[in-house]
């Protein structure tokens, strides 16, 4: 993925912004600089959260290790971040300072002089997923962090609140611990329950979403039956090769259409161009599904 911060002069969301400023802005809160810190021992306790250490939450690494061992899935993963603290990295930027107005040649200019006063300013960091989707990387320990970007400073919020921020920035996904041994991805459906503080299921195990399915199958003759699976890109590639059957990007929901024999290309297509309109205009199916994918098989006879 691809990094990004946010644009010059944008306003950090108000409670990740309150909580650098309990962080002691460009100091911790014994006036010492946040730079050159090395994250472990003291310089490892953050103090918008009294007693905390940096450590990943456990709640959050039990999960994670049920999941891995099959004993798990990836709802009781995204429902351990309910209480779980995080962090947000942050980084420092220079942006041009006071006011300015664009000259003839596009470039800012104060009183008729180019002005280039700089100025230092903390951005919210953001990632490109290979989709094109925007994600707000977050880490479960300082640690992680730090050995994701030495100059990232770590602010520490409750998950719930990291995806109050996802959402307020156009985040669609949530990736915990980039560049980690374990990396799980939070997707927009997951992401907008936890800022809510609402309970997530799954779509591919969402009755609701097996009724919008459903319902909007009924009136498709050829259609003799469908069910619903986790998609492909429910599993997600871990260090060292191995997968992790949950947290993935996406495709989140598969959906397999049995139909009858005897259509061809046009009436297939049309078939399926039909029931991604029906679903796409159906509230629960919108905004419970990130992402789907269609697969054809033949109805048995």
């Amino acid at each position: 993925m691809e990094h990004s911060t946010q644009p010059a002069g944008r306003p950090l969301p108000g409670h990740i912004a309150a909580a650098l400023a309990r962080a002691g802005g460009a100091t911790d809160s014994a006036g010492q600089p946040w730079a050159g810190r090395s994250l472990s021992g003291d310089d490892a306790r953050i103090h918008n959260f009294e007693d905390d250490d940096g450590a990943a939450d456990a709640g959050y690494l039990a999960a994670l290790a049920a999941l891995a061992a099959g004993q798990g899935d990836e709802a009781s993963v995204v429902a351990s971040l309910a209480t779980a603290r995080v962090f947000v990295p942050i980084l420092a930027r220079l942006v041009e300072e006071g006011e300015a107005v664009i000259g003839q040649e596009g470039k800012e200019q104060h009183g008729g002089e180019l002005h280039g006063d700089k100025q230092a300013d903390m951005a919210l960091v953001t990632l490109k997923a290979p989709d094109g989707r925007t994600a707000l990387p977050v880490f479960t320990s300082a640690e992680a962090l730090a050995a994701w970007h030495s100059e990232a400073r770590p602010v520490a919020v409750y998950a719930a609140r990291a995806a109050l921020s996802a959402v307020a920035e156009g985040a669609e996904l949530l990736v915990l611990d980039p560049g980690s041994a374990a990396t799980f991805v939070v997707r927009r459906p997951a992401v907008w329950a936890l800022a809510r503080q609402h309970a997530w299921t799954p779509s591919y195990s969402d009755p609701a979403v097996a009724e919008a399915v459903e319902a909007a199958a009924a009136g498709v003759a050829a259609l003799r039956r469908v069910e619903m699976h986790p998609g492909a890109g429910v599993a997600s590639a871990q260090a060292g090769g191995s997968q992790l059957p949950g947290g993935g990007a996406g495709p989140e929901l598969r959906v397999v259409l049995y139909l009858e024999d005897g259509l061809n290309a046009a009436a297939v297509q049309s078939i399926v161009a039909g029931l991604n309109d029906a679903w796409a205009r159906n509230e629960t199916f919108a905004e419970r599904v990130d992402s789907i994918e269609i697969k054809l098989q033949r109805a048995a006879q």
